[in-house]
């Protein structure tokens, strides 16, 4: 499938694809959204999509500020019944204006060491530059105003990426295009993490080394 870098509606139907192909998702598990420049709404897949199966056709219009179904230009409001997650998308806009983009998934590997207690280490420097830190967010019902205000207060610091405790991940991004690689990242330091905690080395397992992290912390300028 080829990137369309167009409509936001055709980013995101770019990341639910590759996303499913990547085996971050099952099904019609995980929802995307993505800030509507210049207006106070987002796109947000529909309830029940399968995002290896969207298209401009299958997102709603809502309002960051309450939550309503909204016009976007000369569009009528949506029909569409949003995601059952809405209210941590809404929570996550409101709580960080920076944020521009929004990925909710279910990845195996970062579910599995959550499950095992084991924190996801940050190894690489694509990591370190993507991720920065991971947080855990305690369990809480999926789809509730609780689960969506306690990831918004953790991620109002600036943590961009959090995975939520025996449910999914969340990794937000100023652009479709840098929460999308902070999604397929994450992973990746899951899986790393996951190999060397299988083979018996986990104690042995370095992070990225201080040196790049604070040069990081120094510079906005750095890119990997």
């Amino acid at each position: 499938m080829n990137y369309v870098p167009g409509d936001l509606r055709d980013q995101l139907t770019h990341v639910g694809y590759d996303v499913v192909q990547a085996g971050l998702v099952v099904g019609s598990g995980g929802n995307l959204s993505a800030r509507i420049p210049d207006e106070d709404a987002i796109w947000v897949t529909a309830s029940g999509t399968w995002l290896d199966r969207l298209s401009r056709a299958t997102f709603a219009s809502v309002r960051v500020a309450d939550g309503e179904p909204t016009s976007v230009g000369a569009m009528p409001p949506s029909r569409l019944e949003p995601t059952s997650e809405i209210a941590l998308h809404l929570a996550l806009y409101r709580a960080r204006p920076d944020v521009n983009a929004v990925i909710h998934l279910h990845p195996q590997t970062a579910l599995l060491l959550d499950a095992l207690g084991e924190h996801i280490r940050i190894v690489t420097t694509d990591h370190a530059f993507y991720l920065r830190r991971v947080s855990t967010v305690p369990f809480r019902l999926p789809g509730g105003p609780e689960i969506a205000a306690l990831t918004a207060a953790m991620a109002a610091d600036g943590t961009d990426c959090l995975v939520l405790s025996h449910h999914g991940c969340v990794v937000m991004g100023d652009s479709v295009e840098l929460a999308h690689k902070r999604a397929r990242n994450l992973e990746e330091a899951a899986q790393l993490t996951y190999r060397a905690l299988a083979a018996g080395r986990l104690e042995n397992l370095r992070d990225c080394p201080e040196e790049f992290l604070d040069r990081l912390s120094g510079s906005a300028a750095v890119r990997v």
